[in-house]
């Protein structure tokens, strides 16, 4: 049996588009505010062309001061989120305190790095409170560590990151960085197919962590 395997340039003459595997896309958000760090994604789970789902969640808690939230593939993210925990847990139990923010970010780095072989297909923002103050990371398919005050990942960043870097500032209020974040968000969502049916967040303060989700 003879087998013949069509190019790029063969399904364009025949009117075809070739097939790739398609990443889901979002729009992550994660700010650092005068009182905490607030992360937020929308709720749409897309493949392709195809809406799986409109009440997707990207946006996780790790520990009662640190959080996580991604972009990517919904598997990958509950896996390594799902890992993260335990390993903050067990050092919690061992060391007889809770671990740090930036702890957390490089044991999410290493779990990434480790797998750089067959990925994690995850963007990943970690942020939270500690004794050092609050802070924010942001993590790349390979376990690349950015330190920052705000970031975005997922295929609505460029719209999202020009609204935060025009009206971002230090010392923003949580309500002042909620309206901020709903706006980055919101303008992503208007141009990009792939984000929408709303918002979680996560809002991290020495208080703890509360959720909060719309729809729209």
């Amino acid at each position: 049996m003879h087998i013949t395997w069509k190019g790029e340039n063969d399904l364009e003459k025949e009117g075809q588009m070739p097939q790739y595997l398609w990443v889901p896309g979002a729009t992550t958000v994660g700010i650092v505010c005068r009182d905490g760090v607030i992360l937020a994604s929308e709720k749409r789970v897309s493949y392709g062309y195809l809406v799986v789902s409109r009440g997707g969640k990207k946006v996780f808690k790790i520990a009662d001061h640190i959080g996580a939230a991604c972009a990517g593939l919904v598997s990958d993210m509950q896996i390594l989120v799902r890992e993260v925990e335990a390993y903050a847990n067990l050092y919690s139990m061992d060391v007889g305190r809770p671990i740090s923010v930036r702890s957390a970010a490089k044991l999410m780095s290493n779990l990434l790095f480790a797998n750089r072989l067959a990925p994690l297909i995850t963007q990943t923002i970690v942020g939270g409170i500690d004794d050092e103050g609050a802070s924010l990371y942001v993590l790349d398919v390979l376990g690349s560590v950015i330190p920052d005050k705000f970031a975005a990942v997922g295929s609505g960043t460029e719209i999202a990151m020009g609204v935060l870097e025009e009206s971002y500032r230090e010392g923003l209020s949580i309500e002042e960085g909620r309206e901020l974040v709903v706006r980055a968000i919101k303008s992503a969502i208007s141009r990009d197919v792939m984000s929408g049916d709303g918002i979680d967040f996560l809002f991290i303060t020495k208080d703890g962590t509360r959720e909060e989700s719309i729809k729209f």
